[in-house]
């Protein structure tokens, strides 16, 4: 057994898993992919295997592993080295498909709704106009967030029509391409709380509360981290949400709507786990290596 994992750099949750690793005597390389270049297009011949500290690599570089793990900080950079291994046939955790459907929040909500997954209601915008409209349609307040992003940043609650107005004009006057897809979502008066599970496969290995006096429940933003108790219902939507993106190692945000019950939020396919092993006591390191072992053995 052989585990390749791909970093941008060592935090908490990557030095746990290396540990493990060691602990376990289970081989691993670290794969800094700062310093790789992928050939797509070994035809056009030879390139070095390394060269100024950067590493020229192939499909056979990753014919000794089993599976690669990918723990990249940049959700488009570890995106296309998925894509990139997947294409080669290398098992990944997680596959390309699923850290795209989850790493772009219109995507996690479009295949949510397909699935039949209760979330949010959501409105997308390609104009501050149409936006502006659909803002009023919703009513006050509304949560205005970027497709692409983690750990809360540039999550806005817009309580007013001048408000909206301010806010639509510098996501238009930023120019980033991203900036002009509008995700628009309603607002839910959840108790000052969310919830996140950590699942891997089927599995529920970790439930927490995410508990702030702020309205963004991020851990990220000082939220703090108790044990949340697993009811049927709660158990259910997290499985469902993790089949309607095809599976893995995922973090699911679930938030209680006083109405509707349980709404999955966002879906992290890189999730850091600090807060939930802290909380609860689960060995989420030795976890993710039982399922790694679980997807080495899966016949292609």
């Amino acid at each position: 057994m052989k585990i390749g994992l791909i970093y941008s750099r060592v935090r908490f949750e990557e030095k746990q898993i290396i540990e493990a690793l060691n602990k376990r005597g289970i081989a691993h390389d670290l794969i800094d992919d700062r310093e790789i270049v992928f050939n797509l297009t070994p035809q056009f011949g030879a390139h070095p295997d390394k060269l100024h500290g950067v590493q020229f690599v192939g499909p056979a570089r990753f014919q000794p592993y089993d599976v690669i793990l990918d723990r990249a900080m940049e959700f488009t950079r570890g995106l296309y080295a998925l894509e990139i291994l997947n294409s080669w046939g290398v098992r990944t955790v997680n596959r390309a498909a699923v850290v795209s459907l989850c790493g772009d929040k219109l995507l996690t909500t479009a295949a949510l709704t397909r699935h039949g997954v209760p979330s949010p209601r959501t409105e997308i915008a390609f104009t501050p106009e149409a936006a502006l409209e659909a803002i009023e349609n919703m009513g006050y307040p509304v949560v205005v967030k970027p497709v692409i992003g983690s750990w809360g940043r540039l999550v806005a609650k817009v309580n007013d029509r001048e408000a909206a107005e301010a806010l639509l004009e510098h996501k238009s006057v930023l120019g980033h391409f991203l900036h002009e897809i509008f995700y628009l979502q309603e607002f839910i008066k959840k108790p000052g709380r969310d919830i996140r599970l950590i699942l891997m496969g089927d599995e529920i290995v970790s439930s927490i509360y995410r508990a702030s006096a702020h309205w963004v429940t991020n851990t990220a933003r000082g939220a703090t981290a108790t044990v949340c108790p697993l009811d049927a219902d709660l158990e259910k939507i997290a499985r469902a949400a993790s089949h309607a993106v095809g599976g893995g190692f995922l973090a699911v945000d679930v938030i209680e709507d006083p109405d509707r019950g349980y709404l999955v939020n966002e879906i992290n396919p890189t999730p850091e786990f600090r807060g939930s092993e802290s909380a609860t006591g689960a060995d989420i390191p030795n976890k993710l290596i039982d399922y790694l072992i679980q997807v080495a053995s899966k016949q292609q």
